[in-house]
């Protein structure tokens, strides 16, 4: 016998390498019992209805969001506040509305103040991701054994936290609850550096003389193809993402600066002693990362 679905209609609005990867899970567990799919464009409701990511479609958030149990934004941060607004008239009493951004204090700050009393929201962050989005980017092992991470304002509904932990528990992911600032902060260094360093270095071998370029691209080392890898995300997320949480990125990137000056001066002096200590310091890092099974 089949479980009882977590929710009886939820609303994905947002078909990217989120969405479409939860609306798997979400289809395979039978976690809802109505999935409406909402994607800004024809084409990509289309590339959504071929694989069966919904029950229903539609590129109108309001429309989605009608009679919905949980509603969950899968769009890049700067759209936030206009679905907000749009699907406000349209939430039942109860409703939840949570999020995938990556940037909480933000979403807290574009949703919160336009949701209508009685409606809850916990802001979440599924710590997953590939280079690769769009509908058919999705899969469902996407959140298996990652982190979660809830930033629910203070005073919001504990069942409504329980509701959207356990759903990203279904998919497989383990959660942790954290206050938005220290969120934001720690994906500041986490994630958004690494993404804008390497967007950064792709982005000087591109203005190398041609025929160093051929040369880069032709005999690129892991190093680089670990960088093209991560500067070949979604652009318009990774926009939003710096402009929504400037402050942390800033404070982080001047840190890092501080670090590149004291790294370049080292080797201009032939400094090898501070070299080699800072080489070593940093290979912990890696052997913590995969101990806690992130690699």
């Amino acid at each position: 016998m089949s479980k009882k679905p977590l929710f009886q209609r939820i609303a994905l609005i947002g078909f990217g390498l989120i969405g479409s990867s939860l609306a798997r899970v979400v289809r395979r567990d039978g976690l809802a019992g109505h999935v409406c799919g909402c994607a800004r464009t024809d084409k990509t409701l289309a590339k959504a209805r071929e694989l069966g990511l919904a029950d229903s479609f539609t590129t109108d958030p309001a429309k989605a969001a009608e009679g919905a149990d949980l509603v969950v934004l899968s769009t890049p941060h700067g759209v936030y506040r206009a679905i907000a607004e749009a699907i406000a008239p349209h939430l039942k009493p109860g409703a939840i509305v949570t999020d995938v951004g990556s940037v909480k204090r933000a979403a807290i700050r574009d949703v919160a103040p336009h949701l209508p009393a009685g409606v809850h929201f916990v802001p979440a962050h599924p710590i997953a991701g590939t280079e690769h989005s769009g509908p058919e980017a999705g899969f469902e092992q996407l959140f298996a054994d990652r982190w979660c991470i809830l930033t629910p304002p203070p005073g919001t509904d504990e069942g409504a936290i329980e509701r959207v932990a356990e759903l990203w528990r279904r998919a497989g992911m383990t959660i942790e609850m954290m206050d938005a600032g220290h969120h934001d902060a720690v994906m500041a260094i986490t994630s958004h550096l690494p993404h804008l360093i390497a967007y950064t270095i792709v982005g000087t071998a591109t203005d190398l003389e041609e025929h160093l370029k051929s040369e880069v691209i032709k005999f690129s080392a892991a190093g680089f193809r670990d960088f093209t890898r991560i500067a070949a995300s979604d652009p318009v997320m990774w926009r939003d993402v710096f402009l929504n949480n400037r402050e942390a990125v800033l404070e982080m990137l001047g840190r890092f600066s501080e670090d590149l000056t004291r790294l370049q001066r080292a080797i201009r002096w032939g400094e090898g002693d501070v070299l080699l200590d800072l080489f070593t310091r940093t290979r912990a890092i890696r052997r913590g990362v995969i101990d806690a099974k992130q690699a």
